[in-house]
């Protein structure tokens, strides 16, 4: 049915919780803003940058934003790839979809940071396409980045399935007119609003649908 499967990263195949909740606070705590909790923090998971420090402290202060920015990439590139996993099966589950269709991740994670966390796993080739939040001039929801996936991987928007656990991931998907399969491994739980070909628990319930 489809020929490539393109993924969301944070909450779709793995979890960086820790590694982002400590990269926020240290941010956060050096531009003299209270920490946030591990569940407000949570909730803006697949946010740029810019805009998870517009939720969590409500300044769209460009200079501010910069600089959180900055610094979050600091401390993440310290613990993130250590204290990210990935979901149960997920190398498994890839290594069954490589064999037979193109895989890719669209994310606003560094492309960087998710090529260090599948080599960690031993799964970095099994990804055809990675496509970054430093890839890209306008990040998810906008199409931008799923539309260079396709492009990379060589196949057309009918052909493609994506894969995400929130929102903004089912918006990037109707805003490319891509077919989206939403998992249940994040905080979102209703999509309602949105066209979806599948909705499942998680990733193996995914490889069912693709491969059956």
């Amino acid at each position: 049915m489809y020929k490539a499967v393109v993924f969301d990263f944070d909450y779709t195949l793995g979890d960086s919780t820790a590694g982002i909740a400590e990269s926020v606070n240290y941010a956060l705590e050096n531009l003299r803003y209270e920490p946030k909790s591990v569940p407000e923090i949570k909730n803006t998971v697949g946010l740029s940058l810019k805009e998870t420090f517009a939720a969590l402290t409500g300044c769209r202060d460009k200079e501010q934003s910069e600089r959180f920015i900055k610094l979050f990439r600091e401390k993440a590139d310290e613990v993130m790839t250590e204290s990210t996993v990935l979901y149960d099966r997920v190398p498994e589950i890839l290594r069954g979809l490589h064999k037979t269709i193109k895989t890719g991740i669209v994310s606003t994670k560094f492309r960087y940071r998710i090529e260090a966390i599948l080599q960690k796993f031993g799964a970095e080739d099994l990804i055809d396409a990675i496509i970054g939040g430093e890839d890209v001039t306008r990040e998810k929801p906008d199409q931008e980045g799923l539309l260079r996936a396709l492009e990379t991987l060589g196949v057309e928007r009918h052909e493609v399935l994506y894969v995400g656990d929130s929102i903004v991931d089912a918006q990037t998907a109707q805003s490319a007119n891509v077919d989206f399969a939403a998992v249940l491994t994040g905080t979102t739980t209703d999509f309602s609003r949105y066209k979806t070909v599948f909705i499942g628990d998680d990733m193996s319930a995914v490889f069912d649908f693709v491969t059956k």
